[in-house]
């Protein structure tokens, strides 16, 4: 154990030996001075923390110096009542504090208990009980704020956890307090009820024991008893205060006494005028001259000096900032910060800011955070950070999409209007301005708030401008999501699995794959839009083939396999025959016999003119298919499929190239044409 920790517990131990066994007096002298020096640290170190989390454990000090308190209570109570001698210190305070007089001690005890009771306790609570509940109301907000500046590149990862850590902190700091100021408010109350019972308990004590008169009885105890009063009182007086003081605190960074000071006398012309009063009062009333008009000099020379001080810095802040802009322009250039490239970034005209700023009321920045959940969940890797930022050098209604650093797609919208897309059977049309779509490239029509209604009930798709961009987006990351997904991307995904599978990572990696063979398989499936969520049967699968080769395309087939499951799921809906097109077995040995096996890999050798045979058969059933409103789906055998989506991958992007082996058993298909040479 650390010497802290013996420490504290033996603090605790302590105040329930008190409890139970008598100390000597001058082992309570020692014990009461002890309790009086920690309140006045509790005090000082409250008042200069910069933030409450600095006193994150206030709530248990509370707890642990009042239960210490009170067993000082019973042992000097014990002491008072058995040999009516508790100690020089409490002795001390009933003789001087309390003046050595029942009534004036008695009268000084109430009024102690009656500030800490009624005023400081009063307010404390309802402090801790107000900020507790505005803290914990206020969260989902600062979470929402977090993810937003998460997603702007405002601050990182571990900036972010940081910022929800200490959220979290708050909200239970601050629910802890709300119930710690509890104790505080019964450890006044018990000292009260302790005080009213030495006294009878001291009285009957020197009539029946000791012989003594009434009001011998009365003097000898009540007296030690305020006095024993007074000096536990005092130290939680010091801890309410203590209290009232983290509860209330305004300011996060900054020096206790150097803000108050600042914002209380920081102003000079409240100064004068506070100054002009009290020497008005010292000339006019018959109030003590000398004393008001010096008090009132002393206010009008602080607000000068102040005024001053004031004047200084400003023309310090003006010097300063001239030095700052003038040492920016001789610096070199800093280029390093320009050799960074975000992995996706949306820039947009300053004419769509108002769907970015939240102030404004934009919800693009929580668009964005849905984009990336949704990906997760859909495919199971995790988008980078998207980075949104304005351009104007752009038009103001225009956007662009950018994948590390270059343009892959744009669009334009009308910030004040709504997109209205025809899903081909409304017949009757709506006057408007003819755009496009840009996620589908589909012909749709801009039109104002006054005719969205009309629009809805005759049929028409009707988008506002937020979603239009979400969208857009949302399509241009699963297309590119391949490339996004990198090696540590893949380390982190394989260090997660790891946590539940160590034994099936252990062996995969880096034992028969290393990452970036792992990558490759991974960025296969998501290129062609499978899930990577169900990673564990991935590997599982990898682990079995891996000891036989290597070859990542061919890996990609027999995980495509295990995930058929899915696969069928994806683009066979159940309890309907999906049509799709056949490949010419003369076909699927043709292009086997123009597969070509290198040290690299496999690649396909096919004669021009024969591609170009090939291409125009696929488009024909492709467009059978699509007249049909179906998906494009060309089923092959296992060995060929993936040689025939890269032949057709340049010409046909959407086309979906399945192997009878990715398919279950219980999905129907019907083909409605096949593709030949």
């Amino acid at each position: 154990m650390k010497k802290a920790d013996i420490g504290v517990a033996a603090y605790v131990l302590s105040a329930f030996i008190m409890m139970i066994v008598s100390i000597p007096q001058w082992l309570l002298d020692v014990l009461l001075a002890c309790n009086m020096s920690i309140a006045f640290t509790i005090l000082f170190t409250t008042m200069f923390s910069k933030e409450v989390l600095d006193m994150s454990f206030y709530p248990t000090m509370l707890l642990f110096t009042t239960i210490f308190r009170i067993s000082l209570n019973v042992s000097s109570t014990r002491l008072i009542l058995t040999t009516g001698d508790p100690g020089k210190v409490v002795e001390t305070f009933g003789n001087y504090v309390g003046g050595n007089d029942l009534i004036v001690g008695g009268i000084v005890f109430i009024i102690l208990i009656l500030i800490q009771f009624m005023v400081i306790n009063k307010g404390s609570e309802r402090v801790a009980e107000v900020t507790a509940r505005f803290t914990l109301d206020a969260m989902p907000g600062k979470q929402m704020a977090i993810d937003a500046d998460l997603n702007t590149g405002a601050i990182d990862d571990a900036e972010a956890k940081r910022r929800r850590d200490k959220i979290q902190d708050e909200s239970s700091f601050f629910g802890s307090m709300d119930g710690a100021v509890k104790y505080v408010k019964g450890d006044a109350t018990a000292g009260l009820v302790i005080t009213a019972v030495n006294i009878i308990g001291g009285i009957a004590m020197g009539v029946l024991r000791q012989g003594m008169g009434v009001g011998d009885a009365l003097n000898r105890y009540a007296i030690l008893t305020i006095g024993d009063g007074l000096v536990s009182q005092i130290p939680s007086l010091l801890i309410s205060l203590s209290t009232g003081i983290l509860v209330t605190k305004g300011s996060k960074d900054a020096d206790f006494g150097r803000v108050l000071i600042s914002q209380l006398f920081g102003m000079p012309k409240v100064l004068y005028m506070v100054g002009a009063v009290i020497a008005g009062l010292g000339i006019v009333t018959p109030l003590p001259n000398l004393v008001f008009l010096t008090l009132g000099l002393v206010f009008i020379v602080t607000g000068r000096i102040v005024a001053g001080t004031i004047e200084t810095a400003q023309i310090e802040g003006e010097v300063d900032a001239e030095e700052a802009a003038a040492e920016e322009i001789r610096q070199p250039e800093n280029v390093n910060s320009l050799l960074q490239v975000d992995p996706i970034e949306l820039e947009f005209g300053y004419g769509i800011i108002p769907l970015a700023d939240v102030n404004q009321g934009g919800d693009l920045l929580d668009r964005v955070v849905m984009i990336r959940r949704q990906i997760a969940l859909e495919l199971g890797t995790v988008v980078p950070i998207i980075r949104l930022r304005d351009n104007i050098q752009l038009n103001p209604n225009q956007y662009i999409i950018k994948i590390k650093g270059i343009q892959v797609s744009e669009g334009e919208i009308l910030f004040d209007h709504y997109m209205a897309m025809n899903p081909g059977y409304v017949e009757e049309e709506i006057t408007g301005i003819p755009t496009f779509e840009p996620s589908f490239h589909l012909p749709a029509t801009w039109i104002t708030e006054g005719q969205r209604e009309r629009a809805e009930s005759m049929g028409y798709t009707v988008v506002d401008p937020p979603s239009i961009i979400a969208t857009h987006l949302t399509e241009i990351i699963r297309q590119y999501i391949d490339e996004l997904l990198t090696r540590q991307d893949v380390q982190n995904l394989v260090n997660n699995l790891k946590d539940s599978n160590p034994s099936l990572v252990d062996e995969l990696v880096p034992k028969l794959l290393g990452i970036g063979e792992v990558q490759k398989v991974l960025q296969n499936l998501l290129k062609e839009g499978i899930s990577i969520r169900d990673l564990l049967t991935i590997f599982e699968t990898l682990a079995d083939y891996a000891s036989t080769t290597r070859d990542t395309d061919i890996l990609t087939e027999y995980v495509r396999q295990s995930l058929k499951r899915a696969i069928s799921s994806k683009f066979f809906p159940a309890n309907e025959t999906t049509s799709v097109v056949t490949l010419d077995p003369k076909l699927e040995q043709e292009i086997m016999a123009g597969v070509k096996q290198t040290e690299t890999g496999a690649y396909l050798t096919l004669d021009p003119e024969k591609t170009k045979t090939i291409m125009q058969s696929v488009e024909s059933e492709v467009n059978k298919l699509e007249n049909l409103g179906k998906n494009p789906i060309v089923i092959t055998s296992p060995i060929v499929r993936m040689y025939f989506k890269r032949l057709t991958e340049d010409y046909y992007k959407d086309l979906i190239v399945v192997s009878y082996n990715e398919i279950e058993n219980n999905i129907e298909l019907q083909s409605v044409g096949m593709v030949t040479a």
